[in-house]
């Protein structure tokens, strides 16, 4: 198994919208791509609860059956297409794969 964790600080403001509102897209778009591809096992996409520290705003934490699944899901014309909007609100973006 591969674990697949990502976590972003979105900007105050950009792309026409505000923090908490491009949070609430990005979250909505990552949830989209949970059954893009065979080989997902769990995909779980959390926004940061008020009221309580923590460094980053939104987190997608995966797991895949093999390398070939997250390249797959990498490369998913769907998962491709978010990227725009998320390079434009992103403020910091921290990735890990590990396997299990």
């Amino acid at each position: 198994m591969l674990q697949h964790v990502v976590m972003w600080k979105i900007k105050a403001s950009a792309d026409g919208g505000g923090r908490e509102a491009n949070i609430a897209r990005a979250r909505g778009l990552l949830e989209a791509c949970a059954g893009l591809v065979p080989g997902i096992v769990r995909f779980e996409v959390a926004t940061a609860q008020p009221d309580m520290e923590c460094t980053y705003d939104l987190v997608l934490n995966s797991t895949f059956t093999d390398r070939d699944a997250l390249a797959a899901y990498q490369n998913h014309p769907s998962h491709v297409a978010l990227k725009p909007f998320m390079r434009a609100v992103v403020l910091e973006r921290q990735c890990m794969d590990y396997e299990t």
